[in-house]
């Protein structure tokens, strides 16, 4: 299905790209334009392939725009832009989206990568009254917790569905869920994962009694 962009693909000089952990990296460039934290870009190798969406991971103000992005072997884009280094160039736009953060009460609730868009939003200053749920196969799944753990404190949770560690919950977010007792009915509540890790939480905060209005969802991947 083809992408409605919201601006003209540019081609962009590449500053970095760095792997964080196994298989995951951050790419960063020059950021050109002003967005919302949440907002998406769509990245292509060339001007005449179809691009891919990822989420903005950088604040609304910082100088680099950064993509947060996990290899698939198979894919068509994402082997090729680990192998970028510093001077190569990609082809990106305009952020654009409708999942932007707020500066009221927020549970935000990721899976993997999904991080982003809050690693965004956290960085532009939304974190009063925040609450973020992020799930992870193993221990080094949790990106940019360095920055969020010192900041939200017991509200960063941790779901590690592979591996045990000290301080983090043992298994998934939706397992996560289910052992809280009460949700906040006055608070929004912002998932970020693949299509069964959004349907599955939206489901879950149906059946606990969080109304549909109140759940915002973006299928990362």
């Amino acid at each position: 299905m083809p992408i409605n962009l919201s601006g003209e693909m540019k081609r962009v000089r590449i500053e970095s790209v760095r792997e964080i952990a196994r298989n995951v990296y951050v790419l960063e460039y020059k950021r050109f334009f002003e967005f919302e934290a949440g907002q998406i870009i769509p990245v292509a190798l060339t001007p005449d392939e179809p691009p891919r969406l990822y989420s903005i991971a950088s604040g609304e103000k910082e100088e680099n725009i950064q993509v947060l992005f996990n290899v698939v072997s198979q894919g068509q884009l994402t082997p090729a832009l680990s192998e970028l280094k510093e001077g190569d160039y990609i082809w990106s736009s305009a952020g654009f989206g409708k999942f932007t953060g707020t500066s009221g009460k927020a549970c935000w609730i990721a899976q993997g990568t999904g991080v982003a868009p809050f690693s965004s939003m956290f960085r532009s200053g939304q974190r009063e009254d925040k609450i973020l749920i992020h799930g992870g196969r193993y221990a080094d799944s949790f990106y940019y917790s360095d920055e969020f753990e010192p900041v939200l404190k017991e509200k960063y949770i941790r779901c590690c569905s592979r591996e045990i560690v000290p301080g983090t919950f043992q298994g998934r977010v939706t397992d996560y869920l289910n052992t809280v007792e009460e949700l906040s009915g006055d608070s929004l509540y912002y998932l970020c994962g693949s299509s069964e890790m959004v349907v599955e939480t939206r489901d879950l905060l149906i059946k606990k009694g969080v109304p549909f209005r109140k759940i915002v969802g973006e299928i990362y991947f």
